[in-house]
């Protein structure tokens, strides 16, 4: 590359990926260039210091028009001309990814069969070049059938769900269009969980990097909204991290730049893989504002031959919910009116016009300390583009934040006392699980519990237990978690009995006990505890301190007012015992 001037990198198509690259590209030293039907009044165009060449993706004049002023070339899209990128490769022009590489993924099925090849776990999957291939993948994998044009299919457009062998002709034939999709294939229904995805780089140097896998939540296949990290398992997102770099890895040299890998989880645990994209991707919008270094940053370094920036997550919690068109520009613009008085929430608009009904006009981006923190903004975005948490026919359920708190007791006559703690968390924003969990009964249970909870995200515990009260002390001994135990006031020695068995704890088990029955106490503390590494959660924290201060001094004054005779006369609660 051009030592004295910045490097230009040409990117063919000119949309809102481009232009978001567009925008990353003067921080690093970049110029841009683009090819767009629209040329310099397209998304990317507005932005394209470096010019833009006005014309079809596909035309090979166009292309080497745009090669001319550029170091390397990229597209935004992977729809565009194999034979026209190896011809720019042959006069000795960069492609990043590679001719190849493309030609690979633009065919689903060869897609398919490549990873396959390379062990990467996919689900069935059939080729149907006639209506008679797709009754015969009906036999083998029953309905229902998903039907997939193998080239030019995105955002829904190329797929067909096959539910009746009634309608395989017309099915068919519609994803067929005459051959122009480059014929039909077909995969086996998968009985999914979640939808998955994981943003990956490349470098010319073959380092590979991922970002944290994500939820993304399809409705009418069309991805709405974006949620990191995914919402399950830390194993099932690191497995689907490793299977996403090892997919990107098996395409070889040519596979420079980003690449969306979208996966399956299964209800067995499995991940499989759906499908790639090689360039950045909705799934990883998110990454603008909650990431050190953004996926189009990361492509434009990998592209431009530098060393690839840092790809894990800078915030406890993000989520991107995409802006489709209303059919008019005002009634579009509402949610960003809103977004913009939010706290830690950033538009991106793509500067697209007209807001044709269900066109993407932008996104917007919303960060938190904690997926419980998230929620409050992203449940006020959902509602103002008319979406609900529960999946519909129309597509999947926005999973709940996972629990930072475990909450467990050794018998259900333990809840009414633990519900304080519930109440407390509750009041926090903090999400949590409930469980019954007995050492005595259930010690297998209680093993796999405490064993198996600082791998599924909780951050602390707190065991209810009275009369032996063995929990607190077994789940700590056998967890890293910090556990807190809540001694249950009991018939027999009013919880004495329970307070001594949890406190008493031999050096190196460390158990925090709160008083006898006040779990209210336990959750604080493990409010305390998840706050440590929140802000937002500490600034509640602070608040609440406040509260109690204020309302002790009103007690105070009301006192000095009345006498302490007749303030005693009007407490409701006349209880001469100390209240913990």
């Amino acid at each position: 590359m051009n030592a004295t001037s910045p490097p230009v990198i040409g990117i063919i198509g000119g949309g809102q990926l481009g232009r978001m690259m567009a925008l990353e590209a003067p921080r690093i030293s970049l110029n841009i260039r683009c090819l767009d039907a629209n040329g310099a009044k397209s998304p990317c165009g507005l932005f394209s210091p470096g010019g833009s060449v006005e014309g079809g993706l596909k035309e090979e004049d166009k292309l080497r028009e745009l090669a001319k002023g550029c170091d390397v070339i990229t597209m935004e899209i992977e729809h565009v001309s194999v034979p026209a990128l190896a011809a720019l490769e042959s006069l000795g022009v960069p492609v990043r990814p590679s001719s190849n590489t493309i030609r690979l993924i633009q065919d689903k099925y060869v897609q398919k069969s490549h990873f396959e090849k390379h062990g990467i776990p996919l689900g069935r999957y059939m080729d149907c070049p006639t209506v008679e291939k797709v009754k015969e993948a009906v036999e083998v994998f029953g309905l229902p059938l998903m039907l997939k044009s193998r080239k030019e299919g995105y955002d829904g457009r190329g797929n067909a769900v096959l539910r009746s062998l009634a309608d395989v002709d017309e099915k068919f034939n519609l994803l067929y269009n005459g051959g122009k999709s480059g014929g039909v294939y077909c995969e086996g229904w998968v009985d999914f969980v979640d939808e998955l995805a994981v943003m990956v780089v490349k470098s010319t140097k073959g380092e590979v990097k991922s970002y944290p896998t994500v939820t993304a939540i399809q409705r009418s296949s069309v991805c709405r909204v974006v949620v990191a990290p995914a919402r399950c398992s830390r194993s099932a997102r690191l497995l689907a991290e490793e299977v996403a770099r090892n997919a990107i890895s098996s395409l070889g040299e040519g596979a420079v730049g980003i690449f969306g890998v979208e996966l399956f989880l299964t209800k067995s645990g499995d991940i499989l893989l759906n499908e790639v994209a090689p360039r950045p991707h909705n799934t990883g919008h998110y990454t603008q504002d909650a990431c050190a270094v953004s996926q189009f940053e990361n492509h434009l370094r990998a592209v431009a031959g530098m060393e690839l920036g840092d790809t894990d997550m800078c915030v406890g919690a993000a989520a991107m919910v995409n802006v489709l068109g209303e059919g008019d520009m005002s009634s579009t613009l509402k949610v960003n009116d809103l977004a913009m008085g939010m706290e830690r929430t950033t538009v991106h608009w793509y500067g697209k016009a007209p807001a044709k009904k269900g066109r993407k006009m932008g996104h917007i981006n919303v960060t938190a300390d904690s997926e419980s923190e998230l929620q409050g903004n992203l449940k006020k975005l959902l509602d103002a583009v008319g979406l609900t948490e529960e999946g519909g026919k129309d597509g999947g359920r926005i999973p709940k934040p996972e629990p930072l708190v475990g909450v467990i007791m050794g018998s259900d006559s333990d809840l009414p006392a633990m519900t304080s703690a519930c109440k407390i968390l509750d009041t926090f924003n903090i999400a949590y699980e409930v469980d019954i969990v007995s050492a005595h009964r259930t010690p297998e249970k209680m093993m796999s519990y405490a064993r198996s909870a600082h791998q599924r995200g909780l951050q602390c515990i707190i065991a209810g237990a009275g009369g032996a009260a063995h929990l607190p002390g077994m789940v700590a001994s056998l967890t890293p978690l910090p556990v807190i135990g809540v001694p249950i006031k009991t018939s027999t020695l009013s919880g004495v009995d329970s307070l001594y068995s949890i406190c008493q704890m031999p050096r190196g088990i460390p158990v925090a006990t709160v008083a006898i029955g006040n779990a209210e106490n336990a959750g604080l503390l493990a409010v305390r505890i998840v706050g440590s590494t929140r802000e937002g959660v500490m600034e509640k924290m602070i608040e609440y301190q406040e509260g109690l201060k204020e309302v002790v001094e009103g007690k105070s004054e009301r006192m000095g007012e009345m006498g302490s005779k007749e303030y005693l006369k009007q407490m409701e609660n006349k209880s001469s015992t100390v209240g913990v």
